[in-house]
Parts: C-alpha cells; structure tokens; sequence
C-alpha cells in the first residue's frame, strides 16, 4: 500500500505502474495533475487512472507523516483524514542542489526558492559561468533537453557556432496508464497567447485498433484522443499538438520537426495517413470545438 506525494509526471507515471501491479495506490493532490500541461487531456488521465484502481485525494498534501510500530507510516493528510501505508514516495517537484557550489562567492545568482539559475542561452548572470539542464529555471526538465543544450553550447564556445538551443515546442510524453504525448502550447496557453476567438481546435476520440481487441479498455468510455490547436489570425499556424493513445512518445516524436519547423493545418490535412496507425488520425482531423459537432470518430 502506497502513499505518492504530488501529481507530476513522476507521480502519475509511478502511481499507474504501481496500480497495475496490483498494488493499493493513493496519490495526493495538492491542486491540479501535470500542472503546465493541457488541462482536457489530464482530467482524461486522471479519469482514466481512477477507472483502473489508482485512489486520489483532491486538494490535499500529507501535515504528518509518522512512523508506527509495526514499520508502516500513518499519513494525515491536510483535509483531515488519516491512512496508514507501507510506503510513502515523495514526487512533489525538484530543487535544485546549487547550495554546496558556493557560487555566490563569484557573484551567479541563485533561487532562494529552488536554487535554480536565471540564464540566457546557458549563460548565468557571471559572463564565464554556464549552467545547463534541470538546474535552470523555467525550462523544461528533461534528460534531452539537457543533453542537446550541452551539445549547442559546446559548439558555440569552442566550434564556432552561433546556434542557441531553442526551448520551444519541444516534443515530449507522459507514460502513464494512457500515455500523452504534447508538442507546444496547450489550449489555455493558446487562449492566454492568441485570445480564444483567434483559435481554432481541430479533436477527435477515437479507438486504436489494437485497443478494440481488449474489452478491458472500455473504449466506449476511455477512448483515445488528440486534438490540434491551431492559430486562425496566422494562416492556420498549427500552435499545440495533444494526443492520449497507445505509443504516445512515437506519435509525437514523429511531429516534432514540423513543429520545430513551422506549418499549418493545411499541410497537416494534405499528409497521407498510414493505415491503420493511430498517428493517422492527425492528418484525418475535421471536427472543430467551435462547431460542437461530437469529437467522437466514425469509419475503420
């Protein structure tokens, strides 16, 4: 019996392996699930994870976490309530481990809050002093970003490049129960961006084909889904791509130069399929939300 901390990737990814291992599993919300991610797409994760056994507590954190006799842990959380676990695994976010550096002795700046550093371009606010990956603050904490941020700065500083790493629409997944994929902003990043009457949401839910094998996934409940948001005052610029099905890092890895690159809803639609993939279902998008037409697919 598990007690996860948090509502991150990290946590949901665990809490859903966790379930399904059969393993008693409650996850502790403080307020929303992949915070920064789009909001329709995690209240399907979450409805989803609850449908398959994982249990959450909404607006709550643990107050005291105190050993018992027997060598479990009784959790009370801030809501009142108490439970007892075996486990209780931390997954509240990250700090960064800067303090031991003693980087304030040549002047670079760090959070008080989280000890990250404010950098341009890899560079701190000390001209010879560069950081990179999950220590800087605001930017995306992932092992490839990492990797290829290093990689252009070391071009930069001893190749002759001039090419700044570029942190937007980064293709990434959540591997929980019902994976997800996202590339760029989500919807209500695009409505603080653009205002919503300057958007257009293409979406469908439809059935993987090797989901309808299996009436365990109820897919007349818990289908897959994606949707394209795209920019109505600049020619249909495709701004955010989602998608929750099978293979989620693939489908979205597969988006991710045209992303990078720039295109718009036109040449997603004028892309020939591959039959029958879930990916496909991109280029086959027709429904819009302002339509309030049903999202739902129909056809093989």
């Amino acid at each position: 019996k598990t007690c996860i901390i948090g509502a991150g990737y990290v946590a949901l990814e665990c809490g859903g392996f966790l379930t399904a291992l059969g393993c008693d599993t409650t996850i502790a919300v403080r307020s929303v699930l992949l915070r920064g991610f789009d909001r329709e797409c995690c209240d399907k994760i979450g409805a989803f994870m609850a449908a398959k056994g994982t249990k959450f507590i909404h607006g709550a954190t643990p107050s005291n976490i105190a050993p018992t006799a027997d060598g479990k842990y009784e959790v009370t959380f801030t809501n009142g309530s108490t439970d007892v676990f075996d486990t209780v695994m931390a997954a509240a976010g990250r700090t960064a481990d800067t303090a031991g550096l003693n980087l304030a002795a040549v002047g670079v700046e760090a959070s008080p809050k989280n000890g990250k550093l404010q950098c341009v371009d890899e560079q701190t606010n000390v001209p010879y002093v560069y950081a990179i990956g999950d220590v800087l603050q605001g930017l995306p904490e992932l092992t490839p970003v990492a990797i290829q941020a290093g990689i252009m700065l070391a071009r930069r500083m001893f190749g002759g490049a001039s090419e700044a790493m570029d942190y937007k629409n980064i293709a990434t997944a959540v591997f929980t129960p019902i994976e997800y994929g996202a590339i760029g902003l989500s919807e209500e990043e695009a409505i603080e961006a653009y205002g919503e009457a300057n958007l257009e949401v293409y979406h469908s839910e439809f059935v993987p084909l090797e989901w309808s094998l299996s009436p365990e996934r109820e897919t007349d409940t818990y289908s897959g889904f994606c949707k394209v948001i795209c920019d109505k005052t600049a020619n249909m610029n495709v701004v955010g791509m989602h998608y929750l099905g099978p293979n989620a890092g693939e489908v979205t890895q597969g988006y991710g130069v045209a992303m990078k690159k720039g295109f718009n809803f036109r040449d997603l639609s004028e892309t020939v399929g591959i039959h029958p993939t879930t990916s496909e279902v991109f280029t086959t998008l027709t429904v819009t939300k302002s339509s309030g037409a049903s999202a739902a697919a129909a056809g093989c």
